[in-house]
């Protein structure tokens, strides 16, 4: 009997190559796996069905995983307003740890001898994918055909086409990768250190010019509600956003950050719903949270956002911090209000019953209700006390 090798499958240029290499050349009976993370509609997953079944696989899956997604790892993700490097909602980062779980999940199932994937060597999903597989699956063998015979685009498409499989080279010079959270584009422009993306390049065209106006309503710091209509799970809400806002261009840029093995990387993004909703939450966040609670937010955001990126989303200290985040979202509740115009979006403002901006305790830089002046005279005092101390003691003191 043929060995089994569990493939994670997109379709695209690199898995249909690995799709023939582990059929023909290392004589394994392929079952492929695709992990919905919100990129693909019913009918694109029967057209990716199709195309494995025609490239020999013996078996293919469709694992639904966007609730389970949302719920194990994006909802942190907002209540952290997590943007890598100020910039980037970790749109891929995250969905591959989604990925490869399931992924090795499904090897358990069907009792594979091997796991494989299309990463090339010179990314960060190689070892995302590799280190899951061996914290989940450490006795199946892991098989990386991309990696191992560093194949360029020109060389897959070349191999593909000797063994009759058709590709659209043309799109091939695009790596695109869609999912709930955002879609990635790579591309010539993007393996350098300067160059835009071409407009057609980008997956979703500007259409709308107009500006509009939009309500989103979260209640303990989730997305439940766009433009008064409330939906089941976030999910929803979130896809409902992301066609309101895609075609204003919003959400769209290059993300210059360190890979996991030490090299610069360049990637073009398309976000825009995630961009629209970390902003609009941490706008209801700056209202509804203390000083001190948005400070340490900051800090373990900041750390649970790179550690996700590196692929450690099963390290236990990733469920700690979860913990506080979710502790933190309490009183994140309310409306925010967003207008929306070609290229970029504006944070109106907040409705919220947790609003600490209360006109019930004064107005800054107007009035207070709940101290005197002569309150802040002697608070002021002993708060810089012990710094009129040091300077007092250290008066002859200058700097060489």
């Amino acid at each position: 009997m043929k060995k089994k090798v569990v493939l994670a499958f997109s379709g695209g240029l690199d898995t249909s190559f690995c799709c023939i290499y582990l059929t023909k050349d290392l004589d394994l009976e392929v079952h492929s796996v695709i992990v919905n993370t919100g990129g693909f509609s019913e009918e694109e997953l029967k057209q990716i069905e199709e195309r494995a079944y025609s490239l020999g696989v013996a078996s293919h899956h469709a694992v639904d995983a966007v609730k389970g997604y949302y719920d194990s790892c994006l909802k942190y993700l907002v209540f952290g307003n997590v943007l890598k490097n100020n910039t980037y909602p970790l749109s891929v980062s995250a969905e591959r740890v989604t990925q490869a779980t399931a992924i090795a999940n499904y090897a358990k199932e069907i009792n594979a001898d091997f796991v494989a994937h299309g990463s090339t060597g010179a990314g960060n999903d190689q070892v995302r994918f590799d280190m899951i597989f061996n914290i989940l699956v450490p006795k199946v063998g892991i098989i990386t055909p991309i990696r191992d015979l560093k194949l360029s685009r020109e060389a897959e498409i070349e191999y593909l086409h000797k063994h009759g499989v058709e590709i659209n080279a043309e799109k091939a010079k695009y790596s695109i990768n869609k999912g709930i959270w955002g879609t990635s584009v790579g591309g010539k422009e993007t393996l350098t250190s300067n160059g835009m993306l071409p407009e057609e390049a980008w997956p979703t065209q500007v259409t709308k010019t107009e500006a509009e106006n939009v309500e989103l309503e979260f209640v303990k710091g989730q997305l439940v509600a766009v433009n008064g209509k409330k939906y089941n799970h976030p999910t929803e809400a979130v896809q409902v956003l992301q066609q309101i806002a895609a075609p204003f261009g919003v959400g769209r840029d290059i993300h210059v950050g360190d890979t996991i093995i030490g090299i610069k990387g360049r990637v073009g993004f398309e976000a825009a719903a995630p961009m629209v909703i970390i902003k609009a939450h941490h706008a209801l966040e700056k209202h509804t949270l203390t000083k001190w609670q948005l400070s340490w937010k900051d800090q373990l955001a900041m750390f649970y956002g790179n550690w996700m990126h590196e692929g450690q989303f099963h390290d236990p200290v990733m469920r700690d911090i979860e913990a506080f985040l979710e502790n933190t979202q309490k009183t994140v509740n309310g409306k925010v209000f967003v207008q929306l115009l070609p290229y970029r979006f504006l944070i109106i403002g907040i409705e919220s019953e947790n609003d600490l901006m209360s006109s019930k305790f004064g107005s800054y830089g107007e009035m207070n209700e709940g101290y005197t002046g002569d309150d802040v005279k002697g608070f002021s005092k002993i708060f810089g006390n012990q710094v009129s101390i040091w300077h007092k003691v250290n008066e002859g003191i200058k700097d060489e």
